[in-house]
């Protein structure tokens, strides 16, 4: 009896939490489905040279004399002050920075965020103020990375400069989406180049013709499908997708060669990669910097601002998103390191 009364109680206290797990989801999920009519998301904007004004005023406060720092504030107060009145010294009018970021998957899937950041700062930039992308892909679909790019173009296009920054790596896709720029800048080891095209598949044919497994395809048009991963394929279908391939990477080149000319594109359109201090030799990119100190040069003359469009997603759409992304950079990051031997230890 002793025994049946504790697995009760213990039954019942799993119910319990079983229960309060359902609901806790339910009222998640209505959470985010309410958020979800109400709009797919929104744009938020962040005065950086205001982050910037904040962390010099800090460390002045910590590193100053209490007379020197009191000084320092008073001069500042009495300047705005007389600006105030238009006795002051008269200033020119503050430039603009809009600094975006992209953080590119093998799906440029962050294209449907650039997009609205992108038509956000075009309502209101004019020719004098510039955009800086902080730009980091590896590559990825053809079709995608080059919609991100024709993205890019929508600012050029209306006369506002350019700026890419690259602290780690834009390859293959990745520097198609810089070289719209007007000035490439990268760290000395961010990782520049990859101008190559890729495709590769299995094929399980012999295994499944072993086991005596049938796969009937049928297309209307001679190259509805040149490789299969189930069927056999023939040296027709190879040689059609190789020259597939091979367009591709020529379309590559003349989208390099038309925004970046003074390029020498036979010798750089190999696939081959250069970190940041071997790229510049290539004219791949215009100066060695980061993306700080291209920010921090601009802070005294220059109001910056971070503009980013957050998308609303359900739990589920959340932890799918998380879990992808985790898997993708996982396998990125073990390529990586064993391509060619070159990582560091």
């Amino acid at each position: 009896m002793e025994f049946l009364s504790e697995y009760g109680l213990f039954l019942a206290k799993s119910a319990t939490v079983l229960v309060s797990f359902v609901l806790l989801v339910t009222v998640i999920a209505s959470i985010s489905q309410r958020n979800k009519k109400q709009g797919e998301g929104h744009i938020e904007v962040e005065p950086l040279h205001e982050r910037f004004e904040d962390w010099e005023d800090l460390l002045k406060f910590h590193t100053q004399d209490e007379a020197s720092y009191k000084k320092m504030h008073k001069d500042k107060k009495k300047a705005l002050k007389l600006e105030k009145k238009g006795k002051g010294e008269k200033k020119e009018p503050r430039k603009r920075l809009y600094v975006l970021d992209f953080d590119g998957d093998i799906k440029a899937s962050e294209v449907e965020l650039l997009r609205h950041e992108i038509s956000a700062i075009l309502t209101i930039a004019k020719p004098g103020d510039e955009v800086l992308l902080r730009l980091e892909s590896p590559g990825g679909m053809v079709h995608s990375y080059g919609l991100a790019a024709s993205q890019l173009q929508r600012i050029t296009d209306k006369q506002i400069p350019l700026t890419i920054a690259i602290d780690r790596v834009a390859a293959s896709g990745g520097y198609m989406m810089a070289c719209i720029g007007n000035r490439l800048l990268a760290a000395p080891f961010a990782v520049i180049g990859s101008i190559g095209v890729v495709a590769q598949l299995p094929n399980f044919h012999r295994l499944l013709k072993k086991h005596d497994v049938d796969v009937e395809l049928h297309t209307a048009g001679d190259f509805k499908r040149t490789l299969t991963m189930i069927g056999e394929n023939t040296d027709e279908g190879r040689k059609k997708f190789v020259e597939e391939l091979e367009d591709t990477h020529n379309l590559f080149k003349e989208f390099v060669k038309e925004h970046r000319p003074q390029l020498d594109i036979e010798d750089i359109a190999t696939g081959e990669v250069w970190y940041g201090r071997r790229a510049i030799d290539k004219a791949l990119i215009d100066d060695i910097q980061t993306s700080d100190d291209y920010l921090l040069s601009k802070r005294g003359d220059t109001d910056i601002f971070s503009v980013r469009y957050r998308q609303k997603k359900s739990l589920a759409e959340r932890v799918g998103v998380a879990t992808e992304a985790a898997v993708e950079k996982s396998v990125w990051s073990v390529l990586s390191r064993f391509q060619e031997g070159k990582f560091w230890q």
